[in-house]
């Protein structure tokens, strides 16, 4: 049987939508944003497991939504690099504080957007993919990922200053982390924590996970380019000082 404690879904369920958006392609780092609130009502560990039949199903939709608009370029430079990362963290997982990776995370994307910002990234050349920089923001994003379930920031901070266009950025980021998911999927399954109980609870938020979902695909194709690009700049901004007060409110104690 699911959870049947009503708090939990009044928690659980504006997360999964919230989450849902971004994996839809709008604001890719709201999962963020999502996972703390899920977590003030369960365990951290058990709104994961139940979170990620979710996310496989939010991103069996967004492939399907963006299947014709990513970066073949990006993805080729990125995806080994990611996988790396996310196997370097299933095996450390146990030696590294969520805190402190927390912390780090969130001061590096404050930086990055403070300085496109004063920058004025609008009118900056657009970049192109490399090797390096992709290859390195890529490994911490997949080992964050596994530690902590926060690749987007990482990511974000090297896909943005390409400037590609909406749909492309989306579908980037969509394929990118469906696969990363399917990668850590079976380090959840080792720790067993695909319970009947959690893959119930997983069924009922389902329908919220479609929803959201649905809703982040149409906001990305309604709003304007510079629009989106802005939004995406400002949800990178609350969400590393979200993490930057994690990280400090963890070390402290």
């Amino acid at each position: 049987m699911p959870l049947s404690d009503p708090l939990f879904y009044a928690f659980a369920a504006p997360a999964v939508f919230l989450m849902a958006m971004g994996k839809g392609g709008f604001g890719g780092n709201l999962a963020v944003l999502a996972m703390p609130v899920m977590a003030m009502s369960a365990p951290a560990l058990q709104a994961a497991a139940i979170m990620m039949p979710i996310l496989l199903i939010m991103d069996a939709m967004s492939c399907w939504a963006w299947r014709r608009t990513w970066s073949r370029e990006n993805l080729v430079i990125m995806l080994p690099a990611g996988i790396a990362g996310t196997f370097v963290g299933y095996l450390t997982a146990a030696m590294v504080s969520d805190a402190a990776l927390r912390l780090m995370i969130g001061v590096l994307s404050l930086a990055f957007c403070l300085q496109a910002w004063l920058a004025r990234a609008g009118e900056a050349p657009a970049r192109r993919p490399d090797w390096a920089r992709g290859s390195f923001w890529s490994a911490i994003s997949g080992f964050t990922s596994f530690i902590s379930h926060v690749g987007g920031p990482q990511l974000a901070v090297y896909l943005l200053p390409q400037k590609l266009p909406k749909e492309v950025l989306a579908g980037t980021f969509t394929i990118h982390f469906a696969i990363i998911n399917i990668v850590k999927t079976p380090g959840f399954m080792a720790l067993g924590s695909f319970t009947p109980q959690n893959l119930w609870t997983s069924a009922v938020l389902a329908p919220v996970a479609v929803a959201g979902t649905a809703f982040g695909i149409w906001l990305v194709r309604r709003v304007s380019t510079a629009l989106f690009y802005r939004i995406m700049y400002v949800i990178l901004f609350f969400v590393a000082l979200k993490l930057v007060w994690d990280g400090v409110r963890g070390l402290a104690g």
